[in-house]
């Protein structure tokens, strides 16, 4: 590895651990907004991360897919679909921390990789390696456990995973960048948003400026605390291997279970700490197989580039797949042979997505 690639390695990880560490942290950001509710602190997000994507857009100029977007239906339609369930995933979010419920919150954000998994499965027809599947039931036993330990199911993480793993889905068939598609999200969710902070404020009911100039500055910032992480997801994306993205994003969840435990002193009676365990089990099986599976197309991968190399010297030792002479494959890094599991081993469902609360 050369040392500008490592510098961007080194690069790529501080702006991981940036994001998913903002995204962990942002609970001990909601109860700040109080006395505003939910519904209304939601609203604000909306408005206030247009002004803010839309400012940082206009900075860097990068306007060019809007007129794309606007000129393909479908794929707007799609982001349509993508704002209305972020709209519920952010609400339910924003809901469950000011409600004293940022442990179960966590859950969500905990099971949404296998969610993700069987909507794979069930929409999408992928197939399961037998560790995944065995993922899956664990999960699903862990949805059992505390659904007794909670006396109902855990609906709120239930609501947040599903909500996120179908927004996963959307966007990776809308096909936008972070920050471009954050923009046209929220330039859909805009008038409504702005609509009922206007009908709020007539009813006297608003608390922005009612609470003072600060509790107005911090109800704006919900712009940075939105957008801010995913810029700094975004240039951890394209330096560091999507294995180190999928361990890094379990920072997040990690980070607002312990919040929920140590600073909000969130009940864990023993039927709860056995659901959670039964999660990070199978979240582990998953990592598990992932890295193998990773390690395996490594392997493989190169083994053909030694064939390729083997050929362009003429001293090749045994027959050479024509298919990788025509198309060779060059990684910078064994990892980075993850993102190629798709090519070489057809079939295997999505992995974990990212985590953005």
């Amino acid at each position: 590895m050369t040392e500008k690639s490592a510098g961007e390695r080194r690069k790529g990880l501080l702006n991981g651990f940036a994001a998913y560490g903002m995204w962990g942290l942002v609970p001990l950001f909601w109860p700040l907004l109080k006395p505003a509710g939910a519904v209304e602190i939601l609203a604000h997000r909306m408005v206030w991360s247009l002004l803010f994507v839309g400012a940082a857009l206009l900075f860097i100029r990068r306007w060019a897919w809007l007129g794309e977007l606007l000129r393909q239906p479908r794929r707007l339609a799609l982001v349509t679909v993508a704002a209305a369930v972020i709209t519920v995933n952010w609400g339910v979010y924003i809901w469950s921390v000011n409600s004293g419920h940022v442990v179960e919150a966590s859950l969500g954000y905990f099971i949404n990789p296998l969610v993700t998994i069987a909507i794979g499965v069930l929409l999408l027809k992928e197939r399961l390696r037998p560790v995944q599947w065995t993922a899956v039931g664990v999960g699903f036993a862990a949805v059992v456990v505390l659904t007794v330990g909670y006396g109902r199911p855990p609906w709120i993480s239930l609501c947040l995973a599903f909500s996120f793993a179908v927004y996963g889905l959307v966007k990776k068939k809308v096909d936008l960048g972070g920050v471009e598609s954050l923009a046209a999200e929220t330039a859909i969710q805009f008038l409504p948003a702005l609509g009922y902070l206007l009908w709020l404020s007539g009813q006297g009911d608003s608390t922005f400026g009612a609470e003072g100039a600060g509790h107005a500055a911090l109800l704006a910032a919900t712009g940075i605390v939105t957008a801010l992480p995913l810029v700094c997801f975004g240039a951890a994306a394209i330096r560091v291997p999507l294995s180190t993205m999928g361990l890094l994003q379990y920072l997040a969840p990690v980070f607002q279970f312990l919040l929920g435990i140590l600073y909000f002193k969130e009940a864990m009676p023993p039927e709860r700490w056995a659901g959670f365990a039964l999660v990070w089990l199978a979240l582990m099986l998953l990592t598990w197989d992932a890295l193998r599976t990773a390690r395996r197309t490594a392997r493989a991968l190169a083994g053909e580039r030694a064939k390729v190399a083997a050929a362009a010297t003429g001293a090749a030792a045994g027959p050479v797949d024509p298919s990788v002479v025509a198309n060779p494959v060059v990684l910078a890094n064994p990892l980075d042979a993850v993102d190629a599991v798709d090519a070489v081993d057809a079939g295997d469902s999505m992995d974990a997505p990212k985590v953005r609360p």
